[in-house]
């Protein structure tokens, strides 16, 4: 079984990935974000900085998950706190003209050999909610991350999910706190294994 969570900046994704890889015994897989050494260059200078920043995500994830295409090598679940669309979506926002076009033929060069997650949960909260956990997160890189650029971000993944093909789960995490209350991390646990059990 092979899970993705994926989602905004903030919205809780490496949190449920911890959970579910304990509850259901399995491997979490977790993306490389301050390995990056362009990410807090980027956020200071997005317009210089947004190609190196998509490429080193994108082939740092390629390497994660391309092992996935082995299943005889992964027993039990697998946990992702990212989908492999996760940097297109990114992308499109950040690049443009001919970074964006290269960037464009590298991600369709590299997708076709990902494979297809049996569940994509696709976690949601509102702006609010966002940037309240990114501030208790305390990453230096992220301290001054642009509102407007989280509320971009965010309807782009309503729009990329919007016409998602596989199996989804769409789920507003606001008012679900999964980390401390055991009831309601039985219930995501219940919820999961419901909709991820693979024909």
């Amino acid at each position: 079984m092979y899970i993705a969570i994926e989602g905004p900046i903030g919205v809780g994704k490496t949190t449920l990935t911890r959970h579910l890889a304990q509850a259901l015994e399995g491997e979490a897989l977790y993306e490389v974000v301050e390995e990056n050494p362009f990410l807090p260059l980027f956020y200071e200078d997005p317009q210089h900085f947004a190609f190196k920043v998509q490429v080193f995500f994108l082939l740092s994830r390629y390497k994660q998950l391309q092992p996935l295409a082995q299943p005889p090598l992964f027993e039990g679940a697998v946990i992702a706190d990212y989908l492999f669309d996760k940097d297109y979506i990114f992308a499109s926002l950040n690049l443009q003209g001919n970074e964006w076009e290269l960037y464009q033929d590298l991600y369709q060069n590299l997708a076709p050999r990902i494979p297809a997650p049996d569940l994509t949960i696709y976690l949601r909260a509102p702006l609010s909610v966002l940037l309240e956990r990114i501030r208790r997160r305390g990453r230096d890189f992220e301290r001054d991350i642009d509102p407007g650029y989280l509320e971009r971000l965010s309807r782009s993944y309503d729009e990329h999910f919007s016409s998602y093909r596989g199996r989804l789960w769409v789920f507003d995490n606001s008012d679900v706190n999964y980390a401390a209350d055991p009831e309601a991390a039985h219930w995501v646990t219940r919820q999961v294994l419901a909709r991820a059990s693979v024909d």
